[in-house]
């Protein structure tokens, strides 16, 4: 069951701004990202559920983050239809991150209270996932759209929220321009959390290059 709401969970994604993003089927490795990602200040962690057996080590890191990580929101990412996402529901997910907007995930969601956030590329998604009670849009792939589109969307919508993904990186001029578009968070993955960080396991790095950036996103908002 999960820890926080859907309206906790957004509070969060605005408040911090950032969402990283993060797979590997090791799960010692993947506390010692949390860990760092936890210490350097981020409060969210979307576990990209792309590989086999990737329930089972979402539930270990899971377990991980409750009990030594307190404030550490678990949710899982690439979630393509409603029976994955009630598998990770019932391992605590705390939101559920789609790569395309789809209504049997939604439902599954809303009945538990629990964030969902759908890959949309159009006005049309947008208004559909916001209509089905969508708390905050995820754009993808962010890099085919960039901030103009969510500049124009903004305009006259501004009351819906977007999480760009992919095509974000931890450069001040890059996270400027999607802030000042209007984006509500920015989901970070191996821009953040790189190969290179994973196959040397230098944390301190990774900590360090997380409390950074989330440093030139409150500077960019400002």
């Amino acid at each position: 069951m999960a820890q926080y709401s859907r309206i906790e969970v957004a509070n969060i994604m605005r408040g911090t701004g950032m969402v990283p993003l993060f797979y590997h089927p090791d799960v010692e490795l993947g506390k010692k990202v949390l860990k760092a990602c936890y210490d350097g200040g981020a409060r969210l962690m979307e576990f990209t559920a792309r590989g086999d057996f990737a329930f089972e080590v979402f539930s270990e890191l899971n377990h991980y983050a409750i009990a030594e990580l307190p404030g550490m929101v678990m949710g899982v990412g690439s979630i393509t239809d409603a029976g994955a996402a009630s598998l990770f529901l019932q391992m605590g997910a705390n939101f559920v991150v789609t790569p395309s907007l789809r209504e049997d995930i939604a439902m599954v969601c809303n009945r538990r209270k629990v964030l969902w956030s759908p890959g949309c590329g159009s006005l049309t998604e947008i208004n559909k996932a916001e209509e089905m009670g969508c708390e905050i849009v995820k754009l993808f792939p962010g890099s085919t759209y960039g901030p103009g589109f969510v500049k124009a969307i903004k305009g006259p919508q501004p009351w819906t929220s977007i999480m760009p993904t992919g095509g974000v990186s931890t450069e001040e001029d890059n996270l400027r321009a999607w802030f000042e578009a209007g984006v509500t968070c920015v989901g970070m993955g191996s821009k953040l959390i790189s190969k290179d960080i994973l196959a040397a396991k230098d944390f301190q790095k990774l900590e360090s290059l997380v409390r950074n950036t989330l440093a030139i996103i409150q500077k960019v908002r400002n």
